[in-house]
């Protein structure tokens, strides 16, 4: 911003504002207050104010509470700021004043600013407080901009990433489906699976955070506008909250509605809180896909050395030729910002003090930045890692030659101590547990190997 001032006031007095800055004082007063962590609110969030403001100013023409100019200035200015125009002139930090009154200000602010600038108000000068602020509190402001920045990030960013890693799992799937390869549970041997088998176990979890995320979208999409100050809805249309849901339904392609409980959707936080534990749970979910990989990936020599992820970079300053899993190890770290995020979440959701909850913009800011980790990491873990994995075939068919775990599928026939004495031998001598079994079970080659074929066994059920 320029070194030169201007003078703008408030209710609180006079004091300077950046020459070219669009907002105004209150803006300004937020900026000295709140040096806190040079964190801005995300570009989400300020889209979703842009758009309310838009769709409040075109109801309230549509009511006759504004002139058809000042609401098409407004509307003009609003879109602007929703599209990204204007996001240097959002400066307030994430930690400020819990209702995130500053920064419904700042909207307000530089909306009036833009609509004065584009000459469509004719005579009147937009007011930041009394025309684009019109039929508006912060308190219900600020908790329609987290649904609604929310509900857009989820359905245009968070959602499609999981259907593309789903579906890239699911290509790597099939194409593995007959690959047979060593169980593992306690990090130990256990009965073989495929491939296919294993893979479908990721897409399957990846569904269910799907639908629980989308479930979770259905009580979000209910929005407070038109509650004002505590839930009343004074000064305000009582048709302008259902009015403001349609317009903005319109204008996102997203199904708002507009919130039968006022006072809930001001007090309680509970639904943002939801839409965070649900994301807290697809984070747990992708942990346990990307340390797999790191496990399957794990040497090559040393480790597991079941697969190969993509050589992306070098792995060491020190070791040459060392490639590490870094596209999983992104993964992991982006999860557990997101579970940190939750935890900050649901302490945030029970500051809901009587009539207003008051750590409204860090809810909004954990929110919508757990939303995009995920989607990144999501899309960097299908593209970057799965679908360019390599499956180590022969180390895969030695290990499963070798594990004395397959003879469980003798236990009907011969019983489970003797299985357990050959399994213990097989182990002992490094030898297949086929070659033992043929000399302790008393069972033929033949029916041995029919019995203790791996992708057989893979099918469950009662063998022999």
């Amino acid at each position: 911003m320029s070194q030169k001032y201007r003078i703008e006031h408030d209710s609180m007095g006079e004091l300077q504002v950046p020459a070219d800055a669009l907002w105004g004082a209150q803006t300004q007063r937020a900026v000295q207050n709140f040096p806190v962590s040079g964190q801005r609110m995300p570009r989400a969030f300020i889209r979703a104010l842009g758009l309310i403001k838009g769709s409040a100013a075109e109801v309230n023409g549509a009511l006759g509470l504004l002139p058809k100019g000042v609401a098409r200035a407004i509307m003009l200015a609003a879109a602007e700021v929703a599209q990204g125009n204007h996001d240097a002139h959002f400066p307030v930090d994430v930690y400020q004043t819990g209702s995130g009154t500053s920064s419904n200000m700042n909207a307000n602010e530089v909306i009036a600013t833009l609509a004065n600038r584009n000459g469509k108000a004719g005579r009147t000068r937009v007011h930041p407080n009394d025309h684009v602020n019109l039929g508006q509190s912060s308190n219900d402001v600020v908790p329609t901009a987290i649904r609604v920045s929310a509900v857009l990030e989820t359905r245009e960013q968070l959602l499609p990433a999981l259907v593309h890693l789903r579906r890239t799992i699911d290509k790597r799937g099939r194409s593995l489906r007959s690959v047979v390869k060593t169980g593992r549970t306690h990090l130990m041997d256990a009965m073989p699976l495929t491939f296919g088998q294993e893979f479908g176990a990721w897409s399957a979890q990846l569904a269910s955070a799907q639908a629980r995320i989308e479930d979770s979208l259905k009580r979000l999409r209910r929005l407070p506008l038109g509650g004002t100050a505590i839930g009343t809805g004074i000064n305000a249309d009582p048709r302008f909250g259902a009015r403001v849901a349609r317009a903005l339904s319109t204008d996102t392609g997203a199904r708002f509605e507009s919130a039968e409980n006022k006072f809930e959707g001001l007090a309680a936080q509970d639904d943002a809180v939801e839409l965070s534990g649900q994301l807290n749970a697809l984070a747990v979910a992708l942990i346990k896909i990307a340390n797999d990989l790191r496990w399957m990936n794990s040497g090559p020599l040393a480790g597991l050395g079941e697969i190969e992820l993509p050589a992306l970079q070098p792995g060491s300053s020190i070791m040459p030729g060392k490639v590490n899993p870094v596209i999983p190890e992104a993964t992991v770290m982006a999860a557990a910002q997101v579970i940190g995020h939750h935890t900050a979440i649901t302490v945030a959701g029970q500051t809901g003090n009587f009539q207003l909850n008051v750590t409204l913009p860090l809810i909004a800011a954990n929110l919508l930045d757990s939303i995009q980790l995920l989607a990144s990491v999501s899309r960097l873990l299908a593209d970057s890692a799965i679908a360019g994995l390599a499956v180590r075939q022969d180390k895969v068919r030695d290990a499963l030659d070798r594990n004395p775990i397959l003879v469980t599928a003798l236990n009907p026939i011969i019983g489970y101590e003797k299985a357990a004495a050959i399994a213990k031998r097989a182990y002992k001598e490094g030898r297949p547990v086929l070659e033992v079994a043929r000399e302790d079970s008393g069972l033929s080659e033949a029916e041995l190997r029919r019995l203790l074929d791996p992708a057989g066994l893979t099918q469950g059920g009662i063998h022999g």
